[in-house]
């Protein structure tokens, strides 16, 4: 049996989806660390603790893995700036613990840069290859900051071409990916694998339109456009916002009302502690005068994602940069049809004119278009949808934590 130390230090794969650093991510580390646990590969996943209330140890992923909450620096919620510092007592912690347990671990698998600055020191000490998973890279962020506020410093750089350096082998989540890797960070092809992100196809599957409405409280005539995710800036939520008024304001969709509902975030925090992204998207929807058409719910549970997904005729992905797009994969998975921005993992994801529609970057007039023509042609929406079913397929998580532990094992083989 593979022993791995899987390190996701800024987010815990257990916390409730669309909060400020929770996301395709956490959902990555859950359901990969589940599905090798399923296949025989014992993985202990590694997180600060951000609620001393949670217990430190949990087995909520099953198969005898373990989430361990490392308490690094106060053990609540912490920006990312201030998350560095605490990353040596995050590394002391796992020591303690593997000391503690007498475990051997065969490799790491770290997730996000500043896991893989833990990694590094980890590896080292304990003598074991690491692999390391970005998900997201500074330079792609900062190419499309539309503020000096967006952009991240200099030091998440250094991280990141220092992790690059010493870990053993890099997993892209695409093409796109691996050619940003090489060109922009001058990574050696060899030292890079592509392997997509999965999807759990047992709990992604499509749930007749009728039933997923009953559940989620919409009614059934009612047309639903969906979005789920962060709210942050690079989301690209107001062109969504901005489309939607377009179609309203050209009287193009009085035949089909709909709405358009918005999963992630807090919309109802106080103003003082309203997250700035979601404070400027609901004054524009104000401004443009389409309260009666947006719904901002909110984060959801992950049990309930899938009968949203269902329950909406399109699901919109406007990002200005997704290394991948899971929330595309998994609308897919539920038969609906996806329409997102033509940027990184997302034009390799959905497939224009088969299971969706790529839209051009920041292209609102054709965002609107798309979207028109997916609610008055319900036809079209069920054969793009059907696509979407079957092509999803490919990308189960057992197919894909399969691919992984071929690598995993190629890594041992180079290491003995």
């Amino acid at each position: 049996m593979i022993n791995i130390a899987m390190l996701s230090y800024h987010t815990c794969p257990l916390a409730t989806l669309g909060g400020k650093d929770t996301g395709g991510m956490n959902v990555y580390v859950h359901q990969l660390t589940r599905t090798l646990g399923k296949l025989g590969v014992h993985v202990d996943v590694f997180t600060r603790s951000q609620d001393e209330h949670v217990p430190h140890v949990l087995h909520d992923l099953g198969y005898h893995n373990r989430v361990v909450h490392i308490p690094a620096g106060p053990e609540i919620p912490l920006p990312k700036t201030e998350l560095e510092r605490y990353i040596p007592k995050f590394v002391q912690g796992v020591k303690s613990f593997v000391e503690s347990k007498n475990i051997h671990y065969d490799l790491i698998h770290s997730h996000y840069w500043m896991s893989g600055i833990a990694a590094i020191d980890l590896s080292e000490s304990w003598d074991i290859p690491f692999l390391h998973m970005f998900h997201t890279l500074v330079l792609m962020k900062n190419r499309i900051a539309r503020s000096p506020q967006e952009m991240e410093g200099e030091y998440r750089l250094i991280g990141e071409k220092k992790v690059i350096a010493k870990a053993n082998r890099i997993i892209a989540a695409t093409l796109a990916e691996k050619s940003q890797l090489e060109f922009l960070y001058d990574t050696p092809s060899s030292k890079i694998s592509v392997i997509p992100p999965g999807v759990d196809i047992r709990h992604f599957y499509p749930i007749p339109k009728d039933e997923a409405k009953e559940v989620v409280g919409v009614p059934q005539e009612a047309t639903m456009i969906l979005f789920v995710g962060r709210i942050e800036p690079l989301k690209g939520i107001d062109n969504l916002i901005q489309a939607i008024s377009l179609n309203h304001k050209s009287g193009v969709l009085k035949c089909c009302p709909h709405t358009l509902v918005i999963i992630g975030g807090e919309p109802n925090a106080k103003p003082e502690e309203m997250n700035a992204e979601m404070a400027r998207l609901q004054d524009m929807v104000e401004e443009l005068k389409i309260e009666n058409f947006v719904i901002f719910l909110g984060k959801q549970d992950q049990q309930m994602l899938p009968y949203y997904y269902s329950a909406a005729e399109v699901v919109v992905m406007p990002s200005h940069y997704e290394s991948f797009g899971m929330v595309a994969l998994e609308a897919m998975a539920c038969g609906t049809p996806v329409v997102a921005s033509q940027v990184g993992g997302l034009a390799f994801l959905v497939r224009d004119g088969e299971t969706g529609f790529v839209v051009p970057g920041n292209d609102i007039q054709s965002l609107a278009n798309r979207l028109m023509e997916l609610i008055k042609d319900k036809e079209l929406g069920n054969k793009l949808g059907k696509k979407s079913t079957e092509y999803a397929q490919m990308y189960a998580w057992e197919t894909i934590s399969t691919k992984m532990i071929e690598v995993y094992n190629q890594i041992l083989q180079k290491s003995e």
